[in-house]
């Protein structure tokens, strides 16, 4: 109903628009995704400050009226993430997050488990930015980690026990998005191979908290990042990007 609005949320998006004001599209824990103007924000002496700034984790109190489109009336900062702004590479990693799951979540519909999640994400890059933890590879066993963590909240977590088509539990050799998951020898016309290194982080990942998310391998950590894409275009329509920014062509 019109009125007001009290809630949590994170910020995914964050864009221009006119002179002065911003459209924001945000997370909320109870009415999922949900899109609010912030009126007079690019205003030196605006009261939001930088409290709708992406990835911000902040309490909103927004306007519902007619429109989709909220207004935002009141931001309190509950999490700015600091370090990991001051930090490309973990900083990156927050847009690439943020960006999963605006393209898997696209709707209002609630999703507690998601938010949690990425309020975990974003606060686990923004512990390690700057040091060790935020190296390449561990950026993207994270970010991973984290995309098939949401792939298991959509319902559509790969298929990694036995193969997707026949149900056969050896000789898993290949991936097929088109199927939903791993595949044997005998069924892997128009998959992708994928390693035993590969094909264990997928599984590791999904078994542990995703603050202790298993390192791999360059290659499978490729084909890991390629099966999930191939998942989510196929089985949601949408096209996720590269978990994390990198030089030269994907393997198979």
């Amino acid at each position: 109903m019109p009125g007001p609005l009290k809630t949590e949320a994170v910020v995914l998006r964050s864009m221009r628009y006119g002179e002065a004001d911003r459209i924001l599209h945000v997370l909320t824990p109870r009415r999922g995704k949900l899109s609010a103007i912030a009126k007079g924000v690019r205003r030196v002496r605006s009261r939001f400050g930088g409290r709708l700034e992406p990835y911000v984790r902040v309490e909103l109190l927004l306007h519902e009226g007619r429109s989709e489109l909220l207004t935002v009336t009141g931001a309190q900062t509950l999490e700015a993430h600091a370090r990991l702004r001051a930090d490309g590479p973990s900083l990156d990693a927050a847009g690439r997050a943020c960006d999963a799951v605006a393209r898997l979540f696209d709707t209002g519909d609630p999703h507690p488990d998601v938010f949690n999640l990425l309020c975990h994400e974003l606060a686990l890059l923004d512990a390690s930015a700057g040091d060790g933890a935020a190296e390449p590879a561990a950026l993207q066993a994270n970010q991973l980690a984290f995309r098939l963590k949401l792939l298991l909240a959509a319902g559509l977590a790969p298929h990694l026990a036995t193969c997707a088509s026949c149900g056969e539990r050896e000789h898993l050799s290949g991936f097929s998005g088109a199927a939903g998951g791993v595949v044997c020898a005998a069924c892997e016309a128009g998959a992708f191979a994928l390693d035993e290194d590969a094909h264990a982080f997928m599984v590791q990942a999904l078994g542990r908290p995703l603050a202790q998310a298993p390192r791999a391998g360059d290659r499978a950590l490729r084909q890991a990042d390629r099966a999930i894409v191939e998942t989510a275009a196929h089985h949601a329509g949408v096209h996720l990007r590269d978990a994390v920014a990198r030089v030269g062509s994907r393997s198979s």
